[in-house]
């Protein structure tokens, strides 16, 4: 395989995995007041998102092997070649079918692991869905973009009688709090992939990615988030008791967010709530 062709897999995994994206949402759109449907097409988004991680996962192991394969063809020399063909012994031929054998076993971890994946997906999703059950609350679902945080505390900030403000205006509230309480915020920041603390450099740069790209908020943001808004927010997730930041210091009603470490395969994510459609109160 050509690196061309690579490439070109590459791509087409991208634009895939893209459209996928893009299928989840319309899926959602048309089951969104159908409770049968809305779990019908759940199952069908899992399905198809596992089928897909499958094929994509297969493909790369043989991208890998052909790697492999090509490595060991460029060492050997030509003339060579014919003559340690036509001299294969029989433990040759057992190492060779041994190496098949691990090639596949790979590829079906690959495949496996994909389907872990949308296992904790489910298990997951109906955990938290049990927790909003009890409170008569309901998953209200946020595209993943990036800027699912902001989207989510927006979506709140409506439903509970507040004042509403874009993406742009919440990242850049969320960035001057970082800033001008870096002292006290730097101590829980480190570099991703040296674990150690961030340079003045690094900082400044975190900050910028704040305000001016789709950058993931997480805890940090959180506390800015609440900080900023003067209201409490709450994080239900699977496992553990909910989190409430700024309830010490901000008045009710709390925002009230979902937190999903397995929803989608591209990381991390948040969904907003509201009032459960079966209680009167339903928005």
């Amino acid at each position: 395989m050509s690196d061309t062709e690579e490439n070109d897999i590459h791509a087409r995994h991208r634009k895939e995995r893209k459209e996928m994206q893009a299928k989840i949402q319309e899926l959602k759109k048309a089951s969104k007041s159908d409770k049968k449907k809305k779990k019908e097409s759940l199952e069908e988004i899992a399905r198809l998102e596992s089928e897909l991680d499958e094929r994509h996962a297969a493909e790369l192991n043989g991208i890998n092997r052909e790697h492999k394969e090509r490595k060991e063809s460029e060492s050997t020399d030509p003339e060579e070649s014919h003559d340690k063909k036509s001299r294969l012994s029989k433990a040759q031929r057992r190492r060779e079918k041994k190496e098949k054998e691990e090639r596949d076993r790979e590829a079906m971890i690959l495949a496996a692991e994909a389907l872990n994946i949308n296992t904790a997906r489910q298990q997951e999703c109906t955990a938290i869905r049990q927790l909003l059950q009890a409170r008569k609350l309901a998953m209200h679902e946020i595209p993943s973009d990036g800027n699912c945080l902001y989207n989510a505390v927006n979506h709140q900030l409506t439903v509970t009688g507040r004042k509403a403000l874009d993406v742009t205006r919440l990242r850049g509230l969320t960035a001057d709090y970082i800033f001008a309480n870096k002292d006290s915020l730097l101590l829980y920041m480190t570099n991703q992939e040296t674990n150690n603390p961030l340079t003045d450099a690094e900082f400044s740069k975190y900050c910028d990615s704040v305000k001016n790209t789709a950058a993931w908020g997480g805890q940090i943001e959180i506390k800015a988030l609440s900080h900023s808004l003067h209201v409490p927010i709450e994080v239900i997730q699977a496992a553990g008791p909910p989190t409430v930041q700024g309830d010490t210091e901000f008045e009710g009603p709390n925002l009230v967010l979902t937190y999903h470490r397995h929803m989608y395969s591209l990381g991390e994510h948040f969904n907003s709530t509201k009032v459960a459609p079966d209680t009167p109160e339903d928005n």
